[in-house]
C-alpha cells in the first residue's frame, strides 16, 4: 500500500481515521505544517491538491520557498554489528563510511 500522493512535487502522507471515517494527511518536506482531509478518495484528492494550490501561493505572497531545505547530513542508527561490519567494509574499499553509505543509499533508491 502507498500512503503517499504527488501534486506538483509536493508530496503528501496520508491515513485513515477509523474512529471519525476521515482520511487526513500532511504535507511533507516544507517548513510548515499543511495539512488536509476528506471522507472519500476523491475529496481527499481535491482537499490535496487545494492545500498545495494555497500553500503555494502563500509562500508567493511572503517572499518564502516552500519547500525544506535538505542539508545532505543525517544520523543513521543501526546495530552495533553492522556498524562494524559497515567500518570494515569502507576500510576494504579504501573510501569514508559516509561515502559507503551514500553508495548503498543510492543504489537502494535507484532500485525502486
Amino acid at each position: 500500500m502507498n500512503n503517499l500522493m504527488t501534486y506538483k512535487d509536493f508530496v503528501g502522507s496520508v491515513a485513515y481515521s477509523a474512529d471519525d471515517h476521515v482520511f487526513h494527511g500532511k504535507l511533507e518536506f516544507i517548513v510548515d505544517l499543511v495539512s488536509f482531509e476528506g471522507s472519500s478518495v476523491d475529496e481527499l484528492e481535491q482537499a490535496f491538491r487545494e492545500s498545495v494550490d494555497e500553500y503555494v501561493i502563500l509562500c508567493e505572497a511572503v517572499g518564502k520557498k516552500p519547500e525544506k531545505a535538505f542539508a545532505g547530513t543525517f544520523n543513521v542508527r543501526m546495530q552495533p554489528e553492522l556498524h562494524r561490519k559497515a567500518a570494515l567494509r569502507s576500510l576494504e574499499k579504501g573510501v569514508s563510511l559516509n561515502q559507503l553509505v551514500s553508495e548503498a543509499v543510492t543504489r537502494y533508491v535507484a532500485s525502486k
